[in-house]
């Protein structure tokens, strides 16, 4: 294997459900590709395939010189990169490390501390998407760290990533990952609760299901609404605010007839609540007028002020 400073030989630790497929995009990259994984069966389609295979971290790293790590917590992550066969025990300077695996902000930066130490730069790049992204080769990735270090990894991280991001410095990526995720399983807690009203009507929840999936598909889901720069109150005379204050005036009066709604079939919706009293403060145009005919119970737009 043969590396230049345009193509450097790539290295991949944890061949699991995301590292294989993930991996498996990188078989044709120029310079080469070594691959390591505590499962011997793990790394058999890989050297097939032209792959090198790696007893250690360490051997990645007499080798590789972009090494990706993908394994399961903070706690294996510390070892591949500063264990007894780590990475750092044979990494040359410049070597560039990139923990794709989500682990504390604060484990990447003290990780990337002690490899600088030793002119090595990690990076935090976890990833979304999951399985089915990383098989389709359409994750992203969020990177935490140095300018130089993004633009050396974003070439070969677009074998399978779709969308590649520069979030800032060391464990921004970490943070951005985190806000995804709650963001992503707060809608799954909603998701329950939309269900549990679903079912109390004597709606089929599947079906529900199916709706849900093709429109957040056409609208982008919650997504559609991150598009400003911050979260701070929104000034009547900014155009954003006659938008976002349409988009409160729907949320407003299509939660105050699903909470009438659950009121009327006794199922109680804390985040219903919750979301009526958040919305338009949380989209910084504050609370709107009662809608008419519904059982709204949030604060007046006077209360709010």
């Amino acid at each position: 294997m043969t590396e230049n400073a345009d193509k450097p030989t790539l290295g991949y630790i944890g061949l699991g459900n995301m590292g294989a497929p993930m991996a498996t995009r990188l078989l044709d990259w120029p310079a080469g590709l070594v691959v390591c994984d505590a499962r011997a069966e793990a790394l058999e389609p890989f050297t097939a395939a032209g792959a090198r295979a790696a007893r250690t971290p360490a051997d990645v790293a007499a080798t590789a010189s972009v090494i990706s790590v993908t394994v399961l917590d903070d706690a294996q992550v510390r070892d591949v990169v500063n264990g007894p066969d780590g990475i750092l025990s044979t990494a040359r300077p410049g070597t560039v490390i990139a923990v794709h695996s989500t682990i504390s902000d604060t484990t990447a930066v003290e990780l990337a501390r002690i490899c600088e130490e030793h002119s090595v730069t990690l990076i935090d790049a976890p990833v979304s998407g999951g399985a089915p992204g990383a098989t389709q080769g359409k994750l992203a990735v969020m990177i935490g760290g140095p300018t130089e270090a993004f633009d050396r990894v974003r070439e070969p991280f677009g074998c399978w990533a779709e969308l590649v991001v520069h979030a800032g410095d060391i464990g921004a990526g970490t943070r951005m990952k985190l806000a995804r995720n709650l963001l992503h399983f707060v809608s799954f807690t909603a998701a329950t609760e939309a269900s549990r009203l679903a079912e109390a009507a004597g709606l089929d929840i599947r079906t529900l299901g199916k709706v849900v999936r093709h429109t957040d598909a056409i609208t982008g889901g919650a997504g559609a609404i991150m598009l400003r720069t911050t979260t701070e109150s929104v000034d009547e005379g900014d155009p954003w605010f006659s938008i976002l204050g349409h988009v409160r005036n729907l949320g407003e009066k299509d939660l105050s007839l699903a909470l009438d709604l659950g009121d009327r079939l006794g199922v109680d919706l804390p985040l219903a609540h919750l979301a009526l009293t958040g919305l338009g403060p949380g989209l910084g145009v504050g609370v709107g007028a009662p809608p008419e005919n519904t059982a709204f119970s949030g604060p007046s737009t006077k209360e709010q002020s």
